[in-house]
């Protein structure tokens, strides 16, 4: 843990800030350098390629800077999956996230083509609950309803009552006329619901995590609180119970975006994957946000770049791809999501 954490969110490198450092190379100045006008160059080829094909190009939260900046909207999952649809003249979706945002995007779009920039951007998390696993639970527990959060693939949920994300998930499962519910496939937030509905929750699989939640620790949680006592500790719901204890939000990230503008406090500790952590700072420059975690990062998140983005406009790749029949059946939960969300989703 650092003392001068605070700073760390400037640079995201804590060996930028050290003052014994020798000052960098002129040959590693010339690289940066390099580097900046290649990912300029690459924006700008993007954004005529975005155009010529009437590209809408969607970034996750968590994406990098780069990626976030060249696209034209940067939410949460759920906000994605609106932008998709209220887009109405756009014919190509670049899909900045991992697979089962994808997904949504074309079980919500039939008629446009979705595109995702790396085959490799999946979730692990997603793939923890294969279908065949919702139908041994739903015989177990025959009369319970299955609730589904959106980290899941589209045959998943085509198999679920409604479908949840974690900004509506404790709204989701309070509309429902049951007091036992199972839920899929994050544990830690099926815990964060069953406190705050009162309703049993059993989460399939039994212990389904997010690979990057679970590395937060409450210890250093509240090792950077006593260097920060005046910051908010704002944290994920799939963060382990023993960190969404400590914390003093806990929200999904667009969540936490919208609660850092609102909230009088000046610093801020981020218990989420540090993609945020641009996003944050653009909105809020006059705050300060330090990281949980500076190892918490989503690497399949990470596997989309500005290369890559132009190399899916231009080569027309990787096309997601949901069968129809499971896109029809997944699109009903989503659709039941939305309207206890009070969401349309008419294109406008």
């Amino acid at each position: 843990m650092r003392g001068a954490a605070e700073a760390v969110t400037k640079t995201h490198n804590p060996d930028l800030l050290d003052s014994t450092q020798e000052p960098p190379t002129k040959r590693a100045m010339t690289t940066m350098s390099q580097i900046l006008r290649s990912d300029q160059d690459l924006a700008e080829k993007i954004l005529k390629l975005k155009k010529e094909r009437k590209a809408l190009i969607l970034a996750h939260n968590y994406q990098r800077p780069e990626v976030q900046d060249v696209a034209d909207y940067v939410d949460d999952s759920v906000g994605l999956a609106r932008r998709s649809v209220e887009e109405p003249d756009a014919e190509v979706i670049v899909h900045c996230s991992v697979d089962f945002m994808a997904e949504t995007a074309v079980i919500l779009n039939p008629t446009k083509t979705v595109l995702m920039p790396s085959l490799g951007a999946r979730c692990p998390m997603a793939a923890m609950l294969p279908a065949s696993q919702i139908d041994q639970w739903k015989r177990r527990y025959p009369k319970a309803p299955v609730v589904l959060y959106v980290n899941t693939l589209a045959e998943a949920k085509a198999k679920c009552d409604i479908c949840c994300t974690s900004a509506n998930a404790a709204k989701v499962v309070e509309s429902l006329d049951s007091d036992t519910v199972i839920f899929g496939p994050d544990a830690n937030l099926a815990w964060y619901v069953q406190q705050r509905t009162g309703k049993k929750l059993i989460p399939i699989p039994e212990r389904g995590f997010c690979q990057t939640h679970v590395l937060f620790l409450k210890e250093d949680i509240l090792l950077l609180k006593d260097e920060n006592p005046q910051a908010e500790v704002m944290a994920h719901p799939e963060c382990t119970p023993e960190v969404q204890s400590v914390a003093d939000f806990i929200g999904s990230t667009s969540q936490m975006c919208t609660h850092a503008r609102n909230s009088n406090a000046e610093k801020f500790i981020i218990a989420t994957e540090l993609g945020i952590l641009h996003r944050l700072e653009r909105e809020n420059p006059n705050k300060t946000f330090v990281p949980a975690y500076e190892g918490a990062w989503c690497v399949n998140m990470k596997l989309n770049t500005l290369q890559r983005i132009y190399l899916a406009l231009k080569e027309d790749r990787y096309r997601a791809e949901v069968p129809r029949d499971v896109a029809r059946k997944a699109k009903a939960p989503l659709e039941r999501m939305f309207e206890i969300a009070n969401t349309s989703l008419n294109a406008k």
